[in-house]
């Protein structure tokens, strides 16, 4: 897969992590609280967060010397 590639889909992961965030913060701020639904928000935000972390070290490895 060619690096540009990577790079738009590394770009659409973030953007949903960064819509997951404001999610969690209106849920946060109902009245009613839907615990499971915040639970399966932040969970699929972490899923998220390896999955950009993943596409991050592909493109740009550490190289440890």
């Amino acid at each position: 897969m060619s690096n540009s590639l990577l790079i738009n889909q590394l770009k659409q992961l973030e953007q949903e992590h960064r819509d997951l965030d404001e999610i969690l913060i209106q849920l946060q701020e109902k009245s009613t609280v839907d615990f499971l639904q915040i639970r399966r928000t932040k969970k699929r935000k972490l899923v998220l967060k390896d999955k950009i972390n993943y596409l991050k070290n592909y493109i740009e490895p550490d190289i440890i010397a």
